[in-house]
């Protein structure tokens, strides 16, 4: 900073020139210090312009996650980009709002920046003139700042520092009546900081309200996606038939006919998905395979399939739950999962990336609760040229020790599953034995062996013979091995197999060549270990589907016969439990159940607008009628004359408008409307009884889910607050009929005020002298003050019928002591209490007698001698007058807008519902569900089975 020195009279006029040089320079200085200080100030117009790109950031980032296309659909967006238009509208206005304030700003930093350039060069020439004038033979050595900065030494002279430091906002100022620019600065340095801080706290709810807008429309989009999934498959797939059929339009009866295989599958996929509640048995034949953890059965089964169609790692569990395969012939290489639309063309790598993530998917979709595998079964249908017609079950590996990422007791679980597979009788085990480690290191041997110890229905497979060859030091272990010498176990058939090289992941056909050429060339099979029938996929392929078939050929017929007495005894339990009720699975009555509900929403349009406009007037009174007596009548009526009853009931009138009844009038429409759709689905008029109970869960559930869901328009309230306040704002009453109405409308109310006046003060005094003597009943003392305290203050108000509302001080003191001459002593709160209770009541009898009197006050009611008691029936004809015009437009808004839109909400969560297997389980349940679908089932898998054994009839011979 620059010392300020007084300067001394005997200054030379021959130093003038230095001393006005010295101004000039150091003013040049000055202006731009002080241009550098308003430009760091003006760093906030910088945050505006980052609050403004801030915007348009999160507005970019909404559009883009919003930017999928659905051309083939686009139907089915619409209510989305509405909503998404809505948000993009917002988020414009935001982004207006900030750049007008920016560029408000601006103008004010740059005016600002104007005047104090301008004063400060003003100041500097006035300091200079009157330095020279009054400071003359003034010394120049003292003229210099003695503690000035040493760069300025001797060029900023002394005078000029007060105005600086006033300027700057550090030191004196140059007079007391100078406008300090400093200050002015520095206020709109603030006004501007607490701008920017109002503009980020408006950009962080506006960025709150944006991923909340965004959240929402991505569970809506998801939630299309589901649906636009199922249609795509649905449409990809009939595409492809249909490519497929013009193409072979010669085969056409041939592609559409099922194959043998497929039948079959279709068998065991109905059981898969079968509820065992009635103990059905399956034990119709399949090829379980199994195998320790990394034995190689995942690549035993890509080898017999062709293709590389299941998830691959190394050292991890990729298996997690079984997964049902069914081979058979086509002229494409093709696989698709059971019920699903979409199939794959395994000669494409890219489908069969996408077919091993979706089995991944669905994988992981059964692991719940946290487990680490599922039982679960996915089904997986494949075709192509060549492959042997089987049914495989690939099964997750068994393990020796549980890791820290598994669930407990996983070990215990894995063997139960396998178990559970290999204990059918008819299931043929194909067991795989990783050759390139120790045979005693096998678990699954000892598991194979206990529940088929004689080996009848067992395959053995030797994996990774071409490390087994490269590691052992003793070939004869493979020879004994694969002559069943060194295991306990026994096996109808032992195969060594090459199933890759290692880390290597080539395909299938690179393994099939590798395989072939090590055979070829190998030791063990030149040394006699094991004999050419015994090696290669292709061989084990056609074993293990010889045998399937013979498995078949030699059970079906029985388990045919098993299926058809389940049958015949749940058919014998549905005619002694239901007997003369049609028998409906759970999809026959969900559809009987949505036709149902679907008929109950169109019966809202039945109900007609005089109904709708009683029951909304009845309910909209019940809500606000203790606002309008109590509140604004009770209140108002306090006053002494007409002029100020009607201005506190205009001024309470008005505030209650404009901020809860417009709100009120749409809750009670909404909730009417729910009340109406509640009592029509839940009646049991034209309801089937048998039914009625069953669907109530259902019903329920859909009732609460369009509860939630069902908002009423945005734009309704708005327009409902100005009729409202048109009508309460409307004092005239035209014609007589009008009034006696409202004097109808007032008596009616008044009386039903009284009986619940009438009922509060009985409830604080107790039981009358009839209810004692005839229902043995007793007051207590509290009730016992009451009553005396009631019988005194009746006393007041005879002697006082239009006594005020509040009892005075020594009206409350006069009161207690004549009740302590009677011997009671009651607080003042018990007077109180009960004085608000009496005045009420004796009020809204005597405005019920004003009322009666009003009926012939019409025609001359302004100058009537009780002209307060006569703006009563005003008020309640404005009541009733709002009550009318708000019943209309509610009635309106729910006929013409809310009934449909709760109809439509209705019909898509129906449609959702439907393709939700677990919740309508969940919804729809029973004894005679469950019977009912299990005797479905098991006529499916009667009449399947019977069909597949002709055909299996009609091919063997």
């Amino acid at each position: 900073m620059y010392a300020v020195r007084r300067h001394r009279p005997n200054i030379r006029r021959s130093q003038f020139h230095i001393t006005h040089r010295s101004y000039a320079s150091f003013a040049g200085r000055a202006a731009v210090r002080g241009v550098k200080w308003l430009v760091a100030s003006g760093a906030c117009v910088g945050s505006m312009k980052f609050v403004g790109n801030k915007i348009e950031e999160t507005h970019n980032n909404v559009s883009n996650a919003l930017s999928k296309p659905y051309d083939t659909l686009k139907y089915g967006v619409d209510g989305v980009t509405s909503r998404f238009n809505a948000l993009r509208i917002q988020a414009s206005e935001y982004s207006t709002s900030l750049r007008k304030r920016k560029d408000l700003a601006e103008q004010e930093v740059g005016a600002a920046v104007d005047n104090i350039a301008g004063l400060l060069v003003n100041r500097l020439l006035s300091a200079t003139l009157s330095s020279f004038t009054d400071a003359r033979g003034a010394n120049t050595s003292e003229l210099i700042g003695a503690s000035a900065p040493s760069s300025f030494a001797n060029e900023e002279v002394t005078p000029i520092v007060p105005q600086i430091n006033s300027f700057l906002g550090v030191g004196g100022s140059g007079g007391d009546d100078d406008k300090d620019p400093g200050r002015e600065m520095r206020e709109k340095h603030k006004k501007v900081e607490e701008e920017n801080r109002k503009l980020k706290e408006e950009l962080s709810s506006a960025e709150e309200e944006s991923h909340k807008t965004e959240s929402e429309l991505r569970r809506e989009l998801l939630k299309l996606q589901e649906s636009y999934k199922r249609e795509l498959d649905k449409m990809r797939n009939e595409n492809e038939q249909l490519r497929y059929l013009v193409k072979n339009s010669n085969t056409r009866t041939a592609a559409v006919k099922k194959s043998i295989i497929d039948m079959y599958a279709d068998v065991l996929d109905t059981l898969s998905d079968n509820d065992t509640s009635y103990c059905i048995q399956d034990h119709l034949p399949r090829i379980v395979v199994v195998g320790d953890q990394s034995a190689g059965k995942t690549s035993v089964l890509e080898m017999i399939v062709r293709a590389r169609i299941f998830p691959r790692g190394h050292g991890e569990m990729m298996t997690r739950s079984p997964v049902q395969v069914t081979l058979g012939e086509g002229d494409r290489h093709t696989a698709q999962f059971g019920g699903a639309e979409r199939i794959y063309d395994l000669s494409s790598e890219a489908e069969l990336y996408e077919l091993r993530r979706e089995v991944e998917r669905r994988m992981r979709k059964n692991l719940k609760n946290g487990e680490t595998i599922s039982s679960e079964v996915i089904s997986l249908v494949v075709k192509g040229p060549g492959l042997h017609r089987m049914v495989l079950v690939d099964l997750p590996g068994i393990i020796s020790t549980e890791t820290s990422g598994m669930k407990p007791k996983t070990k215990e679980k894995l063997t139960e599953m396998c178990s559970k597979f290999m204990q059918n009788p008819n299931a043929i085990i194909l067991c795989i034995q990783d050759g390139s480690i120790d045979a005693e290191r096998s678990n699954v041997t000892n598991i194979v062996q206990s529940h088929d110890p004689k080996g009848k229905r067992t395959i053995f497979v030797l994996t990774k013979v071409d490390l087994a060859e490269q590691n052992m030091a003793n070939p004869s272990r493979v020879k004994k091995i694969l002559e069943g010498k060194l295991f306990p176990m026994k096996a109808l058939g032992y195969y060594a197999v090459v199933t890759g090289r290692g880390p290597h992941d080539d395909s299938v056909e690179t393994i099939r060549a590798y395989e072939e050429d090590f055979f070829s060339k190998s030791r063990l099979f030149r040394s006699g270990a094991f004999r050419a029938s015994q090696m290669s996929t292709n061989n084990l392929s056609l074993a293990v589907s010889d045998c399937f078939w013979k498995m078949v050929r030699d059970s079906v017929e029985q388990q045919a016969d098993n299926f058809k007495a389940t049958r015949y005894n749940l058919e014998a339990e549905w005619r002694n439990t239901f007997a003369g009720l049609r028998e409906m699975d759970r999809n026959d009555l969900f559809e009987k159940a949505k036709d149902e509900i679907l008929d109950d929403i169109s019966c809202l349009h039945k109900i007609t607008p005089l109904e709708w406009e009683s029951m909304l007037q009845d309910e909209l009174w019940d809500k606000i009628s203790p606002t309008v007596v109590d509140n604004i009548y009770l209140n108002a009526a306090e006053c002494d004359s007409a002029s100020n009853f009607n201005t506190k009931v205009d001024i309470a009138l008005k505030d209650w408008t404009d901020d809860l009844l417009p709100q009120i009038s749409i809750d009670v429409g909404w909730r009417t409307l729910f009340n109406q759709l509640n009592a029509i689905i839940f009646s049991k008029a034209n309801k089937d009884r048998d039914t009625a109970e069953l669907f109530l869960p259902l019903k329920k559930d859909i009732l609460n889910e369009v509860e939630e869901q069902h908002k009423w328009q945005n734009n309704a309230q708005k327009r409902l607050s100005v009729i409202q306040k048109n009508a309460l704002e409307d004092t005239a009453v035209t014609n007589k009929m009008q009034w006696d109405n409202s004097i109808a409308f007032m008596e009616r109310i008044l009386n039903e005020r009284i009986s619940l006046a009438k009922t509060d003060l009985d409830k604080c005094v107790g039981p009358s002298w009839h209810e004692r003597w005839t229902g043995w009943k007793s007051r207590t003392p509290i009730e016992n003050q009451c009553v005396a305290t009631k019988n005194e203050l009746e006393r007041l108000l005879v002697a006082d019928e239009f006594h005020s509302k509040n009892l005075e001080n020594d009206e409350l003191t006069t009161v207690r002591k004549n009740l302590q001459t009677q011997g009671v002593d009651v607080p003042y709160e018990i007077i109180c209490t009960v004085w608000q209770k009496l005045y009420k009541l004796n009020f809204l009898k005597r405005a019920l007698s004003s009322a009666q009197q009003c009926r012939k006050a019409f025609y001359h009611r302004n100058v009537a001698c009780n002209a307060v008691e006569c703006n009563d029936v005003v008020l309640f004809w404005r009541a009733t007058r709002m009550l009318e015009i708000t019943s209309n437009a509610l009635r309106l808004q729910i006929m013409n807008t809310e009934a449909q839109r709760l109809e439509k909400e209705v019909k898509q969560y129906l449609e959702d519902l439907s393709h939700d297997e677990d919740k309508k389980k969940a919804l729809i349940t029973g004894k005679r569900v469950d019977l009912a679908e299990e005797l479905r089932k098991v006529r499916g898998i009667q009449d399947r089975l019977e069909t597949f054994i002709d055909e299996l009839k009609r091919e063997h011979s």
